[in-house]
């Protein structure tokens, strides 16, 4: 390498999203010197990943990744992190971005040690959004376990009188309700946009009974019923009665590979729910679950073997054809499904205890789309342009993807991100 090609003495990169690949992008851009500001709409770091029990290709817990990755961060003085910040806009050209961020107040300021002495004194209560609205919290909290930053959150619904309780309760003098938002304009060189995805809102699903009937889940629900940090402390139970359920049907593609939603193949669904049948397996040994797809599809030799040991598994049933109609059975709250089986075709009736849709992965951009200078394609994905540079998008900003996909993926923009700077 010669002094030509070595990295410039400025140079700024912003990475908007701070779930798995953003994290990766930062880091990789800020270890080999670049200054870069991640910007985080949530009050935390984690993204997708925090939400999960495990995840592939290991099925290790969230902290097994995110807990390096914020040690990193935490070690690396060219890393910015703007939490509960939002890009406003984006003026300029490659090298050269003026980007306007919003900042909303948090309530709480870096003097908090996260004791947990607010939440003690608070009464005030809300939903919990981090477990799909499936508990409450207080307006005082923890985003989760595993916050990064590690401060809590005041919500501006708390009470007047709460406000007052959890003021006396902190020690620290942590707690400001004058804080106000605030918008600064900071200058960058490239921007990586790692906006990840939403779950696919099931209540559009319409035959499927989601938000109808109580003992119909989505896929990312279930992961936090299995998570010890869930509403249940990791006990899958049937949200109607908290009954251990002893049937348990997969609905698969829900909502994708359909002109009528996502008309795309999500890529993660079929190995969530196979992973899904390993968490209930583990608490209910004779539990009889039911796998009900259009195509199983598990990309790579270890996801096929993982698919393989599953079929071994003589109460896990795997059922070609498409769930088409859902009721609910009058006074048990169980729920009765319709389906064809497109091999034998024979209308299929069953009664389960438990109804998890294998619902789809939506770029956030489709509903939140960035205010910049960006080309999307017809489903909302960001699609990149490398011959005008710049502006890039990572992990399932950019296409339906899987950790170890999202990561490979963000490494490669960060270095896109680099040569923007270094060809300015």
């Amino acid at each position: 390498m010669t002094t030509d090609n070595s990295a410039p003495v400025s140079g700024s990169i912003m990475v908007v999203g701070g779930g798995i690949s953003g994290l990766t992008t930062a880091l990789e851009a800020a270890e080999v010197g670049y200054e870069v500001f991640l910007v985080e709409k949530e009050a935390s770091l984690g993204g997708r990943v925090s939400q999960l029990k495990h995840y592939f290709p290991k099925l290790c817990p969230p902290t097994c990744g995110l807990e390096i990755n914020y040690r990193r961060i935490k070690d690396n003085k060219h890393i910015k992190v703007l939490t509960m910040t939002e890009v406003q806009n984006v003026d300029g050209s490659p090298g050269d971005y003026t980007v306007t961020v919003k900042t909303a107040p948090r309530y709480v300021n870096e003097n908090c040690t996260a004791c947990g002495e607010c939440a003690k004194v608070c009464e005030t209560e809300i939903s919990n959004e981090f477990n799909f609205g499936m508990d409450r919290r207080k307006a005082a909290y923890l985003p989760h376990n595993m916050a990064f930053p590690m401060r809590y959150v005041m919500d501006p619904s708390m009470s007047t009188d709460d406000r007052d309780k959890v003021k006396q309760a902190c020690k620290y003098d942590a707690v400001d309700f004058d804080m106000e938002e605030k918008t600064i304009d900071l200058k960058v060189g490239a921007i990586v946009w790692n906006t990840g995805w939403k779950p696919y809102d099931a209540t559009r699903i319409d035959n499927l009974g989601f938000g109808r009937y109580q003992n119909v889940v989505t896929n990312m629900m279930l992961e936090r019923l299995a998570s010890l940090t869930g509403p249940t402390q990791g006990k899958i139970v049937r949200p109607s009665d908290d009954k251990a359920p002893e049937t348990i049907a997969f609905a698969q593609c829900a909502g994708s590979r359909d002109e009528n939603h996502l008309p795309y193949c999500s890529y993660i669904c079929c190995m969530a729910s196979l992973k899904h049948a390993t968490y209930l397996r583990e608490q209910y040994p004779d539990a009889k679950i039911y796998i009900y797809y259009i195509d199983l599809r598990t990309p790579g030799l270890k996801y096929e073997r993982f698919y393989a040991k599953l079929k071994e598994d003589k109460n896990i049933f795997f059922v070609k054809g498409k769930v088409a109609e859902v009721s609910e059975e009058d006074g048990t709250g169980n729920i009765n499904l319709v389906a064809e089986d497109t091999i034998s075709g024979d209308k299929i009736r069953q009664t389960v205890d438990l109804l998890v849709l294998a619902t789809g992965m939506q770029p956030t951009a489709a509903v939140d789309k960035p205010a910049a200078d960006l080309t999307f394609d017809a489903d909302g994905f960001i699609v990149n342009d490398f011959s005008k540079g710049g502006m890039f998008a990572a992990g399932c900003a950019n296409k339906p993807a899987d950790v170890v996909t999202s990561n490979q993926n963000a490494t490669g923009m960060a270095l896109k991100a680099i040569q923007t700077l270094v060809r300015r």
